[in-house]
């Protein structure tokens, strides 16, 4: 059988041109290309990792390594993380390090313990901070963040200082971020407050929007100087004239965005290749890093892997991860791109690297239209066909006499595919090589032979969130500041020891947000965390509850809410709400515009009280204190969702004793 399979392969793979294969030089007699530097993802934009760090161990690490660990999964070069506003960045809040102008802590999220595991296990990668959004402090009332460059550089920098002062993290560069605009004074402001305090090493990154940066780099020398990449998102693997001109370093410094079934592994296969054939870019980074976040939040499964149930430790390693290990395992940031690159002749591309110290590689893929459509941009028409190839090695890379070989089939027609499948090594005939090529295929030709398809026991079954669940948030000294499994979409829940109570409420979850952020997704007007099963339709959720506002406070629970990321503004459900005033209200939507019930409640701050909401069918009843308040509501819709607590406003209030129970 063995005798058999070497058949195919020889087949596939021959040192020896034949029939009517193109011939495709690889060389540096002419020079070489770019520097390479890095394949990446991205954690954050927004709270995109939010249900990582609940995974119980091994499973955890296992899902860290497959990321991040050298020779073994995707063994990524670059980490992005989002640097937390507090605000609502697509599929979730993450906290600030400063909520306030006075407020400072480097302990809260997750992104900092991220950034140590990446760095644990790939002491060389590459970190980059970027803020999507803004405390509202930073802001002076404006939703925009650059009125007051010197406070929004300072507030930025603070927190690459409290990397290095906190967590031994430097940081390498900074993002800067704006679709809409960018400001270039804010650029040379923060450029000169990085450098006062000794951050001279820090790149920044700007505009990662587009390339529309390059034409006021071009007129202006300081900006110029300022910026050391020029990143875009989304770019379509094509770049500008003008970036070109500034000579700096172009990266694709968002980009993906698509489910991470087979074509999404295709989308990103293309682009890894393209991006740099089509565009010179030497970098490529993927939003996002792990599909980290309830399924049914905006852009599920958008990430190279899955890793959404923390509850069973079920984990999913999909296509994409092999196919970053067709690069990330065989080169390194530094290597260099051969000036001989392009498509192939009946379609697809090829690249080719090198350390300058003898070493090759080759990624070659043949992606078809269909089988690589990404999110975003639209994607053009062309053609991929079976073509056989000949690589002709030259100058300095013409001695090689063997190289070993990874390929990834994806098997469309039979819904077979195999990934980062090691094939025997090829022996070269005069520096030459042959490949015949099927349509959506990877290839990896290479003298780097620590290539590795890492593996662990299958991880636990997937399971659905369970249907009894109830959290105390009696944590002493919690590891992250975040309670397991909810997701906040706006506003930033946090545990909290409240010292001024002796009773049975002095650990609890507060919500500690007081005044909208600076931010470029619509928040809802109220605060509001999500746990559960989006499937939820008959359920009991119960809270004690705690206003700090008087006469102005209002806090809710809620049932089968059914938005959450950006149109977490138009979230329907059935929301219970008590407010400071002594009055109460239930509402089909979050916006509190629909109303089921209302009247009296006589509840007022700084007191605790129990809510109870149960929904069965078309009906809802709710209890306070543990008597009926109002019943039998009619729900016409949302028909499913998932729990929630919040609050009326950006306000300070309290949380204990969530319990949940579903049908």
């Amino acid at each position: 059988m063995l005798r058999c399979v070497l058949c195919v392969f020889a087949l596939l793979l021959s040192a020896e041109p034949g029939g009517s294969a193109q011939i495709y030089p690889l060389g540096d007699e002419g020079g070489l290309g770019r520097q390479f530097d890095g394949i990446g993802g991205l954690s954050g934009g927004g709270a995109t990792s939010r249900l990582l760090v609940n995974y119980a161990e091994p499973y955890r690490s296992q899902i860290l390594d497959f990321l991040f660990k050298p020779n073994f999964g995707a063994s990524l070069h670059i980490l992005k993380v989002e640097i937390g506003g507090d605000a609502q960045t697509t599929d979730g809040t993450e906290p600030s390090h400063m909520h306030y102008e006075n407020d400072e802590n480097f302990f809260r999220g997750y992104e900092w313990w991220l950034m140590k595991e990446a760095k644990k296990r790939n002491p060389n990668i590459t970190l980059i901070g970027l803020p999507w959004a803004f405390p509202g402090w930073v802001g002076h009332g404006k939703n925009w963040p650059y009125d007051f460059p010197d406070i929004t550089a300072s507030y930025v920098v603070n927190w690459f200082l409290g990397a290095k002062r906190y967590h031994d993290l430097d940081i390498d560069y900074i993002g800067i971020w704006n679709e809409r605009n960018f400001d270039v004074k804010y650029i040379k402001v923060l450029r000169n407050t990085l450098d006062k305090v000794g951050l001279t090493g820090v790149g920044i990154i700007a505009a990662d929007g587009d390339w529309a940066i390059a034409n006021s780099m071009i007129s202006d020398p300081d900006l110029n100087d300022s910026v050391e990449v020029i990143g875009a998102h989304y770019p379509g693997t094509k770049t500008s004239a003008e970036a070109l001109k500034t000579q700096k370093k172009l990266w694709s410094s968002e980009d993906y965005s698509t489910f991470n079934n087979e074509v999404g592994g295709g989308c990103w296969a293309r682009i890894l290749n393209q991006n740099y054939v089509n565009g010179n870019m030497t970098a490529t980074i993927s939003w996002n890093l792990v599909a980290s976040y309830y399924e049914d939040l905006p852009f599920g499964r958008d990430g190279l892997m899955t890793a959404e149930e923390p509850w069973s430790g079920n984990y999913v390693v999909e296509s994409p991860i092999w196919i970053t290990a067709h690069t990330t395992q065989f080169t390194q940031p530094g290597w260099t791109y051969l000036q001989t690159v392009g498509h192939l002749d009946q379609g697809g591309s090829y690249v080719a690297l090198t350390d300058g110290e003898g070493n090759l590689t080759v990624v070659i893929e043949t992606m078809t239209h269909d089988h690589s459509v990404c999110i975003r941009p639209p994607l053009p028409r062309f053609n991929v066909t079976a073509q056989k190839a000949t690589f002709q090695l030259k100058g300095s890379f013409a001695s090689i006499t063997e190289l070993q070989v990874w390929q990834s089939q994806f098997n469309f027609k039979t819904k077979q595919p195999t990934f980062f499948k090691k094939l025997p090594p090829i022996k070269l005939v005069n520096g030459s090589f042959s490949v015949s090529l099927a349509e959506d295929e990877v290839y990896t030709f290479t003298t780097i032979t620590t290539g590795t398809k890492g593996s662990f026991p299958d991880p636990p079954p997937s399971a659905r969130f369970p249907k009894a669940y109830k959290d105390d948030f009696d944590v002493r000294s919690p590891s992250f500041s975040e309670a397991p499994n909810f997701a906040d979409q706006t506003g930033v829940f946090e545990y909290y020891t409240n010292l001024s109570d002796p009773g049975p409420h002095v650990f609890t979850l507060r919500q500690v947000v007081t005044e909208r952020p600076v931010t470029w997704v619509a928040d809802a007007d109220q605060t509001v965390s999500v746990v559960g099963d989006f499937q939820w339709q008959n359920l009991t959720v119960t809270c004690d509850v705690f206003m700090e506002e008087v006469q102005t406070g209002g806090v809710f629970i809620a049932a089968r809410v059914d938005r959450g990321g950006q149109s977490v503004r138009n979230a329907k459900g059935v929301y219970f709400w008590v407010f400071a005033d002594g009055t109460y209200k239930v509402t089909n939507d979050i916006a509190g515009q629909t109303v089921l019930a209302e009247g009296l409640s006589g509840t007022r701050a700084y007191h605790w009280y129990t809510l109870s909401i149960t929904v069965t069918g078309h009906l809802a009843s709710g209890l306070l204190n543990g008597y009926p308040l109002w019943k039998n509501a009619v729900v016409l819709s949302p028909k499913n969702g998932w729990a929630a607590i919040g609050t009326k406003s950006f306000e300070l209030a309290q949380f204990d004793n969530f319990a949940v129970v579903a049908d």
